[in-house]
């Protein structure tokens, strides 16, 4: 059993220890005390470093947690030194949530399903198929009420057969840790916390999302908000930069931009197959008739949605083919006209399926593939007979 110094005091930053067993690597180690966190409860891992080697994991085992080095320690007294940023951060995120969930519960009577701390930001899962933003925003208003307060966090151990209060039921036994915000929560935890609500800092939701019937809050707490409110402030200058306007008006501006320049996409899109109808009827003309009357005409090259306007336009003028390949990507494309002779479906599955790709259409289009490029020739030349 590994004696977890971080239960009794979330802020020992350091701390001596005994090293009583390694993998035989040495880079995994046990330690009769530590202070370093494992990943628990939707909490990530602590870092920092034992006798200068540093710790990239931290894993819960049963009882022991095993630490995980960049390179073996020599010594079997070592000094373990905790990331102080980054375990603030997490005591931030974790007491901020309680906080959240707590809020959520007094308001609204909305339950916390779940809760996970990533690198940028935290999630909870509630218990509600939708919620508005309004309540979202009063949510954080009487967050920012309680901080403001700077209500102890005291952390205790209590009997589970005995423990009332909390505010979500937990099946564990024996003696519980539980975590208390004084007057609104009481929660069985394993994390670390910070000692009082104003060390929690500014709580801010970051937006929310349905996900399996309930839904995803996405937040961020103290030093996180106060980067995220910058980083913020930061893209609406530069968009208030950008548009010459004022940052309460950019985005009625960006608005009207948007829909002009949809309009314009529009307009571009109509007037391009406007051309490629033109070109089609063009390369018809250009396009010497065989002694059937038949015109063929062969398109090599990259295949976008003009190749296919222009295709259906030369074939539209009677007495014609057109075939388009694309080499690189062994793809094709065949339209006919109705006196062709010619079932553009029927041929182009005939012509690549012979060489295992697949293909298909109507009597007038169809397109097909193969899964590489080395029987193009083959292909093509089926698609050109008669």
């Amino acid at each position: 059993m590994t004696d977890r110094l971080y239960y009794t005091d979330c802020y020992l930053q350091e701390f001596t220890a005994h090293v009583v067993e390694t993998s035989a690597d040495g880079l995994r180690v046990y330690l009769d005390r530590s202070a370093f966190y494992p990943a628990s409860g939707g909490q990530p891992f602590d870092t920092g470093t034992l006798d200068g080697a540093r710790v990239v994991d931290v894993v819960d085992e049963a009882g022991r947690v095993a630490h995980v080095l960049d390179q073996p320690v020599a010594s079997k007294d070592v000094v373990g030194r905790i990331d102080w940023a980054r375990r603030f951060d997490h005591m931030q995120q974790h007491t901020g949530q309680h906080l959240l969930s707590a809020v959520l519960e007094e308001l609204f009577q909305i339950p916390t399903l779940s809760f996970h701390m990533g690198a940028e930001v935290c999630t909870i899962d509630i218990g509600v198929p939708s919620i508005e933003t309004l309540r979202l925003e009063q949510a954080e208003d009487r967050c920012s009420e309680i901080v403001r307060e700077a209500r102890p966090v005291r952390i205790g151990s209590e009997n589970a057969a005995e423990v009332e209060g909390l505010r979500k039921s937990t099946e564990r036994t024996g003696t519980l840790r539980v975590v208390s915000i004084e007057g609104i929560d009481r929660s069985a935890c394993g994390g670390t916390h910070v000692r009082s609500t104003a060390e929690i800092g500014p709580i801010l939701i970051r937006g929310s999302e349905k996900i399996r019937g309930n839904v995803r809050l996405e937040f961020v707490c103290g030093n996180r908000a106060l980067r995220q409110a910058r980083a913020d402030f930061r893209t609406v200058q530069d968009v208030s930069r950008l548009l010459s306007v004022p940052a309460d008006r950019a985005p009625a501006v960006l608005a009207a931009q948007l829909d002009r320049a949809k309009a314009l996409e529009k307009s571009a899109q109509k007037l391009a197959v406007e051309l490629a109808q033109r070109e089609g009827r063009e390369l018809w003309s250009a396009t010497e008739p065989e002694a059937s009357g038949l015109r063929r005409y062969v398109h090599r090259g990259a295949m976008d949605d003009a190749i296919r306007v222009r295709a259906q336009a030369f074939v539209s003028q009677g007495k014609a083919v057109f075939v388009a390949v694309s080499p690189e990507t062994a793809a094709f494309l065949l339209a006919a006209s109705e006196d062709s002779g010619i079932h553009a479906g029927n041929r182009i599955k005939v012509a690549v399926t012979a060489s295992g790709g697949r293909g298909g259409g109507n009597a007038t289009l169809a397109q097909g593939s193969l899964p590489d490029g080395s029987n193009v020739e083959a292909v093509m030349a089926l698609l050109l007979q008669g």
